[in-house]
C-alpha cells in the first residue's frame, strides 16, 4: 500500500484528499519506487484544475526522488537499490511508493541529495530544452539578451544561473521588488517588477531600442501581447506555461507587422520523448547543478499532508525558487 494525493474530480486545493492505494510489482519495461521527496510544480495546479484534462481519480504530481525497489522485464539502466529522479508522464508523484515506466526515470548522482533531485528534474530540464533547444532563427551567441518572466520561481531561478554561465545577458521580470532582487543574486543581468514598471519599456530602455532575441514566458495570457513588442525582428515568443491563464487567440499578422517574429508553444515531454533524449537532457543539468554553477534553491517545504495549503500558496505566487513535499 501506498499513502497518496489523489482527486476524483476537478476543483480548487480541497479536492486533494490523502488515500490509501495499491501498488502492484513492475511490469515489463517498469519500476517500483519508494519516495524520499516530491517535486511541486505548475503542471499539477492545470492538471488538478482541469485545464490539462485527466482520467479521475488522479494521483497528481510530475516529478520525485526515491530509491528503485523492484525493476520490471527489459529494464536495463536502472537496478534495485538505485538511486533516482525524475520528471515524467503518467502523474503519481504525491505517492509515498509508485510502479510507473522506467524510461523517463534516471539515475541520481550520489553529490546529489533526494531534495535536490526531487526539486530540480522537471524545473532543470525545462530550463535546460529552453536555453540549449528553444532557440531564434539566429541562434543565440554570448552577449545576447533575452528576456525571461517569473524569473524567482523554480524553473526561473535555474535559468537566470545557467543562462549566465552561457554567457547571456538574461532580463529577468518578477512580482515584487525582493523577487527581483533574488533573479538579480541568481545571475540575471537586470530585473524588472512588472507590478511597477512597464517591462515592455524598460526591456527597450535596456536594448537600446533593439529588443531581445528571445522571450521565454510561462506567465501566459498577462505577459502575452507586451513581450511579442519587446522582440527584435525575427525574434522567438517561447511560450511554456500558463500560469495567468491560457493566451487568448491572436492574429498571425500581428507577427508580421512587429517585425516577422515567431511563435512556438513548448512541453517538457515532447522533449523527454525517448530514454535517450531524455538521460541526455538530465546529464547535461546533473553537470552543471555538480560544477556549482547552477545551485537548487529549495525555499519552500511541506508535508505531503499538507499539500493543499502549498498549492494555494504557489497559485497566489508567494513561493520563491523550487518547493518540495516531504515524506516526514
Amino acid at each position: 500500500m501506498s499513502l497518496a494525493i489523489q482527486i476524483r474530480q476537478n476543483g480548487g486545493p480541497e479536492e486533494m484528499q490523502l488515500v490509501d492505494i495499491q501498488v502492484g510489482d513492475p511490469g515489463p519495461g517498469e519500476v517500483r519506487i519508494s519516495h524520499r521527496a516530491i517535486g511541486l510544480n505548475f503542471i499539477d495546479v492545470y492538471q488538478r484544475t482541469g485545464l490539462y484534462p485527466s482520467a479521475m481519480p488522479l494521483t497528481l504530481g510530475m516529478e520525485a526522488s526515491g530509491v528503485v525497489e523492484a525493476v520490471g522485464e527489459g529494464v536495463a539502466h536502472l537496478r534495485v537499490g538505485d538511486r533516482v529522479a525524475y520528471a515524467s508522464n503518467p502523474p503519481g508523484s504525491y505517492s509515498t511508493e509508485r510502479v510507473m515506466p522506467a524510461r523517463c526515470v534516471c539515475r541520481l548522482p550520489d553529490a546529489i541529495s533526494f531534495e535536490t533531485g526531487a526539486a530540480m528534474m522537471l524545473k532543470g530540464m525545462t530550463a535546460q530544452y529552453l536555453l540549449k533547444k528553444t532557440l531564434p532563427v539566429e541562434g543565440l551567441h554570448r552577449g545576447d539578451a533575452v528576456l525571461f518572466h517569473a524569473a524567482a520561481g523554480g524553473v526561473g531561478l535555474i535559468a537566470c544561473q545557467w543562462a549566465r554561465a552561457l554567457g547571456l545577458e538574461l532580463i529577468a521580470t518578477a512580482g515584487s521588488d525582493a523577487k527581483c532582487q533574488l533573479a538579480l543574486a541568481n545571475g540575471a543581468a537586470h530585473a524588472i517588477n512588472y507590478r511597477t514598471e512597464d517591462f515592455a519599456a524598460r526591456v527597450k530602455e535596456i536594448t537600446g531600442g533593439k529588443g531581445v532575441k528571445v522571450v521565454y514566458d510561462s506567465v501566459g495570457k498577462d505577459t502575452w501581447e507586451k513581450s511579442l513588442d519587446c522582440l527584435r525582428p525575427f525574434g522567438l515568443m517561447a511560450s511554456f506555461g500558463n500560469a495567468s491563464g491560457p493566451v487568448p487567440p491572436f492574429a498571425p499578422a500581428s507577427l508580421g507587422a512587429r517585425g516577422g517574429l515567431y511563435v512556438t508553444r513548448q512541453t517538457l515531454f515532447v522533449h523527454m520523448a525517448t530514454r535517450e533524449a531524455t538521460q541526455a537532457m538530465a546529464d547535461d543539468l546533473f553537470a552543471v547543478v555538480e560544477s556549482g554553477q547552477v545551485k537548487i534553491h529549495i525555499d519552500q517545504r511541506y508535508p505531503l499532508r499538507e499539500v493543499q495549503q502549498a498549492h494555494r500558496d504557489l497559485e497566489a505566487r508567494k513561493t520563491t525558487g523550487c518547493t518540495i513535499l516531504t515524506l516526514d
